[in-house]
Parts: structure tokens; C-alpha cells; sequence
């Protein structure tokens, strides 16, 4: 008998991030190495990726990573993960094609080559584990979703996917592979909740191409798609149709020519016609209504390029009047504002906005139908809804229960969560150490929670710097104090607060230079107590308050 754990590291109660492990026995299998990009409220943060720490206790157990497809979600982590930890990655070629992209250009696990390329066809085994694949449709190529066989039944993880009937050979789901693997023991399926909550269906991409090529046609100027750099279906689309309404294709952006680059050359990609891609340099050699600009990059990126194009301020391209702006992605409910915002500019510089999700859902998500077809060709024993916010996670438990799992065999698991297989039933029996580890610049893990609080306070607020010269040796100011402020007042306009600021900083450093007990962090605590209850009761505002005093007789300053 077989001990059997899962536990998910990330992409439960979130969108994004994915990564789980299938524990056997003494062997680690890591599903997924992904990250998240940042909300908002993460002020100044790069990218968000799991806790390693699990997986750094435990390297020695780790069979490898196996990957489900090239997007973010699924290996923008492995940079941060194969710097400390060096395990085989496995995945399909296009996948590790875009994972080596990203470990490259991130410049962290430098001369890490231990890549293994596999497809539906591909069986590892593993002493008592055998790791299988089986193709799915999602909108990249060369998606899979994996296998891990055990004594105990298999543990079955979808990745992201979606059904459609109309999909072309390159993204095809191969059914016959999924219900065969259904008709053995499948102890457990973690399966994408993505888009678990939706009302409609998913049109096929076939529809969405009809559509796509209706609007390049009636167009009269120039066209700016905007898409997700990752979505190599989406950019195939465009350039089957750019082709048919006889435009040409301009590129911009690195990260774009980069993933283009990588796909076309190996055959993931097709260019219709060679001369269909244009050097964004000779765009004023065509008429507007010969030119597509294909504009893209990570998560919110598109919408950001669009928003400098609206404001004259991208490098290569900005909007005139004319201009027809297609945005064929369907954005996220966190994005929505972000979205509204960028039309509003676009519209203020001339062009106008049409929205791909104006008119069909297009999503690379299954919708509750495909969710429930994936359960029944599959019948699972127990069932995690993984991928997605906890809403989506509850909705798909539901759709889980309505095909005849009951919903004590369903989990809705948190970050850390081990759910574990003994004595023939399933429990969720601890936690292991899991949560968000925030990227910013070079730095890795820290930036924190009271990081992040000041730079909210800063951007909400502002700052006030006061400086104090003063000799303890006289027991006296020697100069100041002097006062700054950035982001709370402007300070030309407030010097009755700026003059009342002073003289409360001068009274508080008078009081403690007459004190026989001096002590400098009392000093400064007893400036920033004062001055924050006088700013606040004149201005309802709680700006970040920074003293530093110098003493004159050594020029030092005291931190």
C-alpha cells in the first residue's frame, strides 16, 4: 500500500501561480511551477511565486517538475525554484521551449539544462509511479494534462483547458486517452476552476476567427489587436486573418517577438505568407488600411501600451483618429476598470475600441459543461477543484456534486493543505509551509507586509522628512529644523503648518537635551508621536514621519 499525498503550493483561492505536489510514498511529483501577477494593492511588486520552502526541505525526495503548458501560470517560477533546487523539468516541446525562455531571461538558474521533452504518447516510470500525458485544448499549443499512476489509482491534474469540438489538430484534446484513463482507478482529479462560475458557453475558435476576419475586412484604418503575448492561438488567428483581408502584420514589444520567434520555429506557429510580417520601422510605407499592429505583453500589459499609445508616448506607435483598436482577450474581473479606463483614453484620442468579449465569450477556460463532461469521462473517487478563486473552486465542487460525486469526497483546498489517502479514505490531515513570496527587482522574499503598509502610506499620504542639528555638548540646536515633505502638502502654500511643525520639533529636542537620560530612539519616537497628532488634527491625513537628528560634534548621524 502506497501513502498518498496532495498538496497545493499555490493556484487554490487565487488566479494563477499554479502548483501542487503528488506525494508517493518518499517521492515528490511537482505539477506546474507558476506565478501570479501582481493586484494593485501589491505597490511596486513584480511578479508573486509560491513558497519553496516544502520542496527546499524536501529536494532530495523530488522526482521532477512536470509541466502542463507554456503560460506564466504554469512556469514562471521555475527561475526562482531551479536556482536552489536542481530537479528534471518534463514537458511538452513548445513548453519547455517557453520554460527555458523564461529561466533564461530571468538570469537566476544559469547552465541548468536538465530539460526532458515529452508528449501524449510519453510514460515515465518511477519505481511504483508512472507519470503519464494526455493531450487537452487551452490556447497555446502543445497543452497536456498529466497522469501520475499509483498503486492506489491515479491522481489525474487537468491544467488549463477547455473542450472544443472544432478545435484544430494542433489543439485538439485527445478524448480517447482521457476515457481510457478513466476506465482504470482514478483515485483523485484536480481540475481547472477557472471559469467554474460562467453562464455561457464558449463559442469555438472557429467562430471567433469568422469574427475576427469580419472586422479586419470592414475596417477603414488601421487596426491595433491587443492580446496576451502566451496566447499563440489568438496570434495564429490573427495572422490566418490578416492574410485574407490582405493586411500586413506589424510587431511590437520584445517579449512578443521573443515567444514568436521560439513558436514559428518550431512549427507551433504558422506564417501564411512570408511576407505577412512588416518591420514596425516601414509601417508609413502602407496605407492605414493595409496595417495591423499587433501589440501584446504579460497580464495587464497590453492594456498599459495601449494607454501610451492613447497619450502619444508609446516608442514605436500611437493612436490617431481612425484607428480601430480590437482588444481579443477577454480581461479578467480584476482588470475591468483598468479596461473601462484605457477605452475612455482611447476614444479621447480619436480611434475607437471593439471587444472581442462584446460579442462571444472566448475563453481558454472550460465552462461548467466541459467541467462536468471532463468529471464523468474520468470518474474520480474524490475530487479537487484547483485554479481559481474560492468561488470558482465552490462553484466547480457543486457541478462535481450534480454528476454524482458526493461532497464528502470533494476537497476545496487552501495554500498548504495536504490532503492524504490512507486506510482507504481521504483526509485533510495538516499543513505544510505555503503562501506568497513577492518579487521586486532583484530582490526575492524581502519585501513583507510592513514593506508593503509603508508604500501605501507613502502613496497615500506622502512623507515628512524634519532635520535637527544639535550639540548634546551645549545642550543646544544648532541648526534647524529644517523641514520636507513630499506627497502630503504642498509647502509654499502651508507655512503656518510648516512654521507650527518646527516649533512643536524644536520644543520636543529641547525637552530631551535637558533630560540627564538622553536617548536618541526616545527622541525621535516623541517627534514622530507630536507631529503626527498635530498634522492629523490638521489635516485628517497620517503622512510617514521621518526625523533625523545629527549632532554636530562628531558629524555623525545617529540612525
Amino acid at each position: 500500500m502506497s501513502k498518498v499525498k496532495i498538496i497545493s503550493l499555490g493556484g487554490v483561492r487565487e488566479n494563477g501561480k499554479n502548483m501542487y505536489l503528488v506525494e508517493v510514498d518518499d517521492m515528490i511529483f511537482v505539477l506546474d511551477c507558476g506565478l501570479l501577477y501582481p493586484e494593485n494593492e501589491l505597490l511596486g511588486i513584480d511578479v508573486v511565486i509560491p513558497d519553496f520552502t516544502y520542496l527546499e526541505e524536501n529536494k532530495n525526495k523530488i522526482a521532477g517538475v512536470f509541466l502542463t503548458h507554456g503560460h506564466a501560470d504554469a512556469v514562471g517560477a521555475l527561475p526562482y525554484l531551479l536556482q536552489n533546487i536542481d530537479v528534471p523539468v518534463f514537458g511538452t516541446e513548445l513548453t519547455i521551449a517557453l520554460a527555458k525562455l523564461s529561466v533564461e531571461s530571468a538570469g537566476l538558474a544559469v547552465g541548468f539544462n536538465d530539460y526532458h521533452v515529452i508528449d501524449e504518447n510519453t510514460e515515465i516510470e518511477f519505481d511504483k509511479v508512472v507519470v503519464r500525458f494526455f493531450r487537452t485544448t487551452h490556447t497555446i499549443p502543445d497543452s497536456v494534462g498529466i497522469c501520475v499512476v499509483t498503486e492506489e489509482g491515479s491522481v489525474v491534474y487537468t491544467g488549463d483547458f477547455k473542450f472544443d469540438q472544432s478545435a484544430s489538430p494542433m489543439y485538439r484534446t485527445d478524448y480517447g486517452k482521457i476515457t481510457d484513463i478513466g476506465e482504470n482507478k482514478v483515485l483523485a482529479l484536480l481540475s481547472d476552476s477557472g471559469d467554474a462560475e460562467s453562464t455561457v458557453e464558449n463559442v469555438s475558435d472557429r467562430k471567433v476567427a469568422e469574427e475576427m476576419f469580419d472586422t479586419f475586412k470592414n475596417a477603414e484604418g488601421r487596426i491595433i489587436v491587443s492580446c496576451v503575448a502566451s496566447n499563440i492561438l489568438r496570434i495564429q488567428q490573427v495572422f490566418d486573418v490578416a492574410q485574407q483581408a490582405d493586411r500586413k502584420i506589424f510587431l511590437t514589444g520584445p517579449t512578443l517577438v521573443e515567444t514568436v520567434d521560439v513558436a514559428m520555429k518550431l512549427g507551433k506557429l504558422v506564417l501564411p505568407d512570408p511576407d505577412l510580417l512588416v518591420s514596425i520601422k516601414n509601417i508609413n510605407s502602407y496605407r492605414d488600411d493595409q496595417v495591423i499592429i499587433l501589440e501584446t505583453g504579460n497580464s495587464g500589459e497590453p492594456l498599459e501600451s495601449l494607454q501610451r499609445m492613447s497619450k502619444g508616448k508609446h516608442k514605436q506607435v500611437n493612436l490617431k483618429e481612425g484607428d480601430l483598436v480590437y482588444i481579443t482577450t477577454t480581461p479578467s474581473t480584476a482588470m475591468e476598470t483598468t479596461v473601462a479606463k484605457t477605452k475612455n483614453m482611447i476614444y479621447r484620442a480619436g480611434a475607437s475600441v471593439k471587444e472581442i468579449s462584446g460579442t462571444f465569450k472566448a475563453s481558454g477556460h472550460a465552462s461548467p459543461n466541459d467541467l462536468k463532461l471532463m468529471i464523468n469521462l474520468l470518474r474520480p473517487t474524490y475530487f479537487i477543484p484547483v485554479q481559481g478563486e474560492y468561488r470558482m473552486q465552490a462553484a466547480h465542487a457543486r457541478l462535481a456534486n450534480e454528476v454524482g460525486i458526493p461532497f464528502k469526497n470533494i476537497f476545496i483546498p487552501g495554500k498548504g493543505d495536504v490532503i492524504e489517502y490512507a486506510k482507504g479514505r481521504m483526509h485533510m490531515t495538516g499543513q505544510v509551509t505555503a503562501g506568497n513570496v513577492l518579487i521586486d527587482g532583484i530582490g526575492v522574499g524581502d519585501i513583507g507586509n510592513i514593506v508593503l503598509r509603508d508604500r501605501k502610506l507613502l502613496s497615500e499620504d506622502g512623507i515628512f522628512v524634519v532635520v535637527v542639528t544639535i550639540s548634546r555638548r551645549l545642550n543646544k540646536i544648532l541648526s534647524g529644523p529644517e523641514i520636507v515633505s513630499r506627497g502630503f502638502v504642498y509647502m509654499k502654500a502651508s507655512e503656518d503648518l510648516v512654521n507650527e511643525s518646527s516649533a512643536i520639533v524644536k520644543e520636543v529636542v529641547e525637552a530631551n537635551l535637558n533630560t540627564k537620560d538622553f536617548d536618541w530612539a526616545k527622541l525621535k519616537q516623541e517627534i514622530r508621536d507630536s507631529l503626527s497628532r498635530y498634522l492629523f488634527e490638521q489635516t485628517k491625513r497620517k503622512p510617514v514621519i521621518l526625523p533625523i537628528i545629527m549632532e554636530a560634534s562628531n558629524y555623525q548621524k545617529k540612525n
